[in-house]
């Protein structure tokens, strides 16, 4: 069912993810409704596949950022403060913003400028709010590393592949906190890393 959500509206691709029960979750739900694709991916934004963006890099096909968001719904909640490994177009960076709320603080960090140059264009001409009054903070750097002056966060979400455990990463996540990165080379699989209150 993932890859059969497309839709020809913003609102018809998020009615096919909760009818393949990607989301469910009010507050995902509502922050895919709230952030138009269309926003971030000049072509095709409604498929569900990734899209070309530049520069060698894709917007991840809107199912698995259904799965990401779904995945650290109760470390998205107002207040709360995330990063984004990778955000690339900014689409999932501004989705994670719409969740956290305007108490809330989420860096989208990009190792490309253009790509991140081109996230802050679109952010400020759709979300001008969601910028101006820090909600959202776009940095281009090397994901891996993180961004320690954000730290700690409650939630980490990595957009590309990590070859290994991601120790900087988990380092700068809270504690409870909760990251969801993609990991291997060849195969890849999703880990969900738990901290808990004592920091394991």
């Amino acid at each position: 069912m993932a890859w059969m959500c497309s839709g020809k509206t913003n609102d018809e691709l998020v009615d096919n993810l909760v009818k393949a029960r990607i989301i469910s979750s009010s507050q995902v739900i509502s922050a895919m409704r709230a952030v138009d694709r269309a926003h971030f991916s000049k072509q095709y934004p409604y498929e569900d596949s990734p899209q070309g963006i530049g520069y060698g890099a894709t917007i991840s096909a809107p199912h698995m950022h259904g799965y990401a968001l779904e995945g650290l719904v109760e470390y998205l909640k107002p207040g709360m403060r995330a990063l984004d490994v990778g955000s690339g177009s900014g689409y999932l960076t501004a989705c994670m913003a719409a969740m956290v709320g305007s108490n809330g603080h989420v860096v989208g960090i990009e190792h490309i400028p253009e790509l991140a140059d081109q996230s802050l264009v679109d952010l400020r001409a759709h979300y001008p709010e969601w910028i101006n009054d820090k909600r959202i903070e776009i940095v281009t750097g090397d994901g891996r590393l993180g961004h320690n002056e954000g730290a700690p966060y409650d939630s980490i979400h990595v957009g590309a592949a990590a070859p290994k455990k991601p120790t900087e990463l988990l380092a700068q996540l809270k504690a409870p906190g909760r990251m969801f990165v993609p990991v291997g080379t060849n195969s890849q699989y999703i880990v969900v890393y738990d901290k808990d209150e004592s920091g394991n």
